[in-house]
């Protein structure tokens, strides 16, 4: 028998243990009266009835409580999320800031809290174009180029409204801070790199100033130039600068070329000089021992050697001359001899030696002529005397 089986008391149930006293809970009675309360709640009817009729009532309660069970499971499952490597998750319940999760499977509850995946590894760019004045006073238009990622996703997410768009405003001014201080001609050509490191520390310092949570990994300088009103008369001038600048290589290039030659024949006049001194120097010392020499052979025989000193001159002065004019002793005749005839005459008469006289040659004609002389000159004065 059923252990809720009416009868012996009316509706009450009967203790299947027997006696008056209370047995153990009754599942299936309490599971019966919380879906009567349920379908109280939510608009079903209680009261007596047949078992037909109890039964119709619970089917009600039992899919609403697997409804409500389903419903929590779904909600459940609802709040798990996957936050990748790359990422970080800004987690705000009831719209308040509750905490940054890492990489990994995260779970929050649904409906309360909202996640923001932000991705901090990402670098962005963001590309500028403005015209404004260089510190000379020139207008230029300058494209720049700046790469930033996430350093902070909370200061990113909540601190400011709009950080990218508080970027390119910071980025602005920094750029026109720094142009604004440069000179024309550096923002054209070499000063370029410079004015992006000078930009990037700047805007590093701004965003840092805002709390926008960015970091600046790069800013480049794309491209400036003059205003396109302008650009001929900026070619014009580029075009001189370079002409300036080839010919300046050019004058370094012949520069180069003709000094090392200079300098080479100038430590050749050096070295020649150097020789001649010291060839002068010692033919000096050669002639001063030679005159030595000579000196002790002189005081042995005066005569001899002062004849032989006579004649060394005599020889060396009539080798560079063709005539010579001897002033005869007793006479009033100056005699003129002909060497450059004798020569040719003692080249004819000894072809062996190649035309060429030697010393001893010379010397014997001289003293041959000097003896035809002295005999001349006697005989001139014998005639005179028998006379």
């Amino acid at each position: 028998m059923a252990w809720n089986e009416p009868g012996g008391g009316g509706n009450k149930p009967r203790d299947p243990w027997g006696g008056g006293e209370q047995g153990p809970p009754d599942l299936d009675e309490a599971l019966k009266k919380l879906q009567e309360k349920l379908g109280g709640i939510f608009g079903g009817r209680s009261g007596g009835g047949g078992g037909k009729s109890g039964g119709g009532r619970g089917i009600p309660g039992s899919l609403f409580v697997v409804a409500a069970l389903v419903a929590v499971v779904v909600w459940a499952l609802m709040g798990l999320y996957q936050v990748d490597e790359q990422e970080r998750a800004v987690v705000l319940r009831f719209g308040k800031h509750y905490d940054t999760v890492q990489p990994g499977l995260q779970w929050n509850p649904p409906l309360i809290d909202e996640v923001i995946k932000v991705n901090t590894t990402k670098v962005r760019a963001a590309t500028f174009r403005e015209v404004m004045l260089t510190k000379d006073e020139n207008i230029v238009e300058v494209r720049m180029s700046v790469q930033y990622v996430i350093l902070d996703p909370t200061s990113f997410v909540l601190k400011v409204r709009d950080p990218e768009n508080s970027l390119q405003h910071a980025a602005q001014s920094a750029l026109r801070h720094v142009v604004g201080d440069t000179r024309m001609d550096a923002t054209l050509t070499e000063g370029r790199a410079q004015i992006g490191v000078d930009v990037q520390t700047r805007l590093q310092r701004y965003v840092d100033m805002y709390e926008t949570g960015i970091r600046v990994v790069k800013v480049n300088i794309d491209e400036s130039k003059p205003p396109s009103q302008v650009q001929a008369a900026f070619d014009d001038v580029i075009k001189a600068r370079e002409d300036e600048e080839r010919l300046k290589n050019e004058a370094q290039a012949y520069a180069n070329g003709i000094v090392p030659e200079a300098r080479g024949r100038a430590q050749r006049v050096i070295e020649e000089a150097s020789a001649y001194r010291e060839q002068v120097v010692a033919e000096a010392e050669g002639e001063a021992e030679r005159f030595k020499a000579l000196l002790a052979e002189y005081a042995k025989a005066p005569e001899v050697t002062r004849e032989r000193l006579y004649l060394d001159a005599v020889q060396r002065v009539l080798r560079n001359t063709s005539k010579v004019m001897v002033d005869v002793e007793g006479g009033n005749n100056v005699m003129y001899l002909p060497l450059d005839k004798l020569t040719e005459a003692a080249g004819t008469a000894a072809p062996r030696a190649g035309g060429r006289l030697d010393a001893n040659t010379i010397r014997e004609l001289t003293n041959a002529v000097t003896e035809q002389l002295r005999q001349d000159a006697a005989s001139a004065s014998n005639r005179r005397g028998g006379r």
